[in-house]
Order: C-alpha cells, then structure tokens, then sequence
C-alpha cells in the first residue's frame, strides 16, 4: 500500500481581470484586460501557491477535471500527479487552456512541498545561481513615441537592464522610424524586437537586415511559431548578430523538440505558465542543455525566478511590463529589478509568493 506524507485536503482556482494601464497590441492581437488564474493547495497545515495568465475557462476546468485527480494524493510526489493531470486531460487536448490550467496547479504543488519542507524553491530546485538577469519588455505598438521612449530608457538608465524588447508588426510601415527612437532612449543597451509572428518569410527577412542595421540582436517569432521551416530560414538567413528566438507557445516537451530538431532557433523560450508549470519548464530546460541552446523565460517573472536559478543555460527572464505590473500589485514578495538583474529572498519558503487576496478582490470575475 502506497504511503501519503502529506495528503491534499483542497484545491481552489479563482480568476481576476486586471485592466492595463493603457491600451496595448502586439502585431498580431490587442488587448486592455489580463486574466490571471490562481490556484491553491492545501496539505499538512500548509498552503501552495499557483497561477497563470489564462483565460476565465481554465478555472472550471481545474475544479472539475484536475482537482479530483488530486485530492487525498501525496502532496510531495509531484511527477505521479503531473503524469495524472496531462493523462486526465487527454481527450480534452492537453494542450492550449488544459496546459495552462495544468501548469498553474504544477506550481501550486512545488510551492506547497518546498514550503511542506520550510525550504526556498530555489534551494529544492538545486541552485545554480544567485540571481537572473531580466530583460525589459513592453514597447506596445499601441504607445505613442513619448511612452515607447520612457518606458524603455527608464528600463535601461534606472532598473539597469542591458537589454530591451518591443513590440513590431501591427504597421511595419511605421516600425523603423520607432526602433530607431527607442535605440536613441536606450543608448548601448541591446535593442530586441518581437513580431508575434507578423510577417511572412520574405517580409520577416527583409526586416531582419534592416534592423541590424540599427543594432538590433534579438528577432522573436519574425513569423509564425508554428512555421519552423520559416524559422529555420530566419534563422540561417538573417544578419548577425541577429538571434532568432520562439517557443513561448510550446505547451510540452514533443513541440521544443520539433522546434530544436529544426534547427529553428538560437534562443528557446518557454513558458512555465503555459507549458505545463515548473515540472514542463525543466524539461524544456533539459532538452535545451542537451541540444545545446540558451534558454530564456517568457514573462511572468516573479514565477519563473526560483526556476529559472536552476535551469542551466539560463539566459535571462522576461521583465514583460503587464505580467510585472500585477505581480507587483497583487503578490507580497515579488522580487524588483535592480541592477537588470532579480534574485530570490531565500528567507521565505516556496516561491516566496503570497497572494494578496484583499486587494485582488476587486478583479475578481
């Protein structure tokens, strides 16, 4: 008979939308909202938690699909249960909103044994290192040129951020004429750019040249994530020192493979929010060491810090001004940019996350 250390008596999943302070687009899809789920756990007289940016869909799902799964198991053995979420969700689709509803409930699970534990996540991760550099990343198509402007600069002058991402795509017509303004507010810092999968082969190439002429070292899904055949392209094609970066839409481990053994980019991103929490992301991160490729993380930073103290050929973590903003408003704890870099407080247990449940209340759907 199969002994539990630790059995889950609870498993909650609420969702708030939090409004942006100001209307944003990428080049492919605009939005003044952001729907972020959380999830709770509880076992042994501690409590573990979780989230995502989802949508409000993953929230019924979890309650009904995905909390039964665990209820009364071993809060500490984490990948029985993951294997139990992904194979519940199989005629669902695990991917898309399972992925994301699987991946908020992962992370509520590490949380709760590193706290079961009383030791940081970081630590129970086995660190690597002591802090993750962050790159800053907003520049919405949407801003006008006095906001594009401030937003970075400040990210490079005040938070030290070495490098910077903003958004193109929506009017390439217009695109130059901004990168060149924010390469102006930025100084030496790196210029990166993210498409969001925009353009198309020839369009994405074309762009690629002209932007390394303004110094441009980092092109995020010039076309679609799912076109690896085109990355690959972009990839062999495109200007030094221009890297060509995907993978934040890799909801498992067969997608990063494909996407590696196309050769089809020199960054890989992934995402613990969507591709199945911490336990999918170190299999990313494993399938990148062994490749080998850097890894970086897509948003979300406060979540992805302990992890990303532990993943190896960690590059740096998206400082993404949305997922940043309301991490800041809503969870005592979240680390701050200093020196364009964040670390974790190995004082506090889990991810060192508490979520304030009074201040969130009013986003509450």
């Amino acid at each position: 008979m199969r002994r539990v250390e630790a059995p889950i008596e609870e498993v909650a999943a609420r969702a708030y939308r939090i409004p942006t302070d100001a209307p944003e687009a990428d080049g492919t899809f605009a939005w003044e909202r952001t729907t972020l789920v959380t999830v709770e756990i509880a076992a042994g007289g501690r409590t573990g938690l979780g989230y995502t940016y989802s949508t409000l869909a993953a929230v019924p799902l979890i309650a009904s699909t995905l909390a039964p799964v665990l209820m009364q198991e071993d809060a500490f053995a984490i990948p029985r249960l993951w294997q139990a979420m992904v194979a519940q969700m199989r005629n669902l689709g695990s991917r898309g909103i399972a992925a994301t509803a699987i991946s908020a409930v992962d992370v509520a699970l590490w949380d709760l044994k590193a706290r079961l534990l009383g030791i940081p996540l970081a630590q129970l991760f086995g660190q690597a290192r002591d802090e993750v550099p962050v790159y800053g990343s907003g520049g919405f198509t949407t801003y006008s040129h006095d906001r594009l402007k401030e937003q970075l600069g400040r990210w490079v002058h005040e938070d030290g951020c070495r490098f910077v991402k903003m958004k193109i795509g929506s009017e390439p017509r217009k695109d130059m004429d901004r990168m060149t303004l924010a390469k102006e507010a930025i100084g030496d810092a790196a210029l990166m750019i993210d498409a969001n999968g925009a353009f198309d082969r020839k369009e994405a190439l074309m762009f690629a040249e002209r932007a390394a002429d303004l110094g441009v070292i980092w092109f995020e899904e010039p076309v679609s994530s799912d076109d690896l055949d085109g990355l690959r392209l972009l990839r062999d094609r495109a200007p030094a020192p221009i890297e060509i970066a995907a993978g934040e839409y890799g909801y498992d481990s067969f997608y990063f493979k494909r996407m590696m053994d196309a050769g089809a980019v020199d960054v890989l991103q992934a995402d613990a929010t969507r591709c199945c929490g911490y336990t999918g992301f170190l299999k990313a991160a494993a399938l990148a060491d062994a490749q080998p490729l850097p890894l970086s993380a897509h948003t979300a930073p406060a979540l992805h810090l302990p992890v990303c103290c532990a993943a190896p050929r960690l590059r740096h973590v998206e400082w993404f001004h949305d997922h940043a903003r309301i991490e800041q408003m809503l969870f005592d704890g979240a680390p701050v940019a200093k020196h364009g870099v964040i670390g974790p407080d190995l004082s506090r247990p889990g991810h060192g996350l508490t979520f304030k449940h009074a201040d969130a209340e009013r986003f509450a759907v």
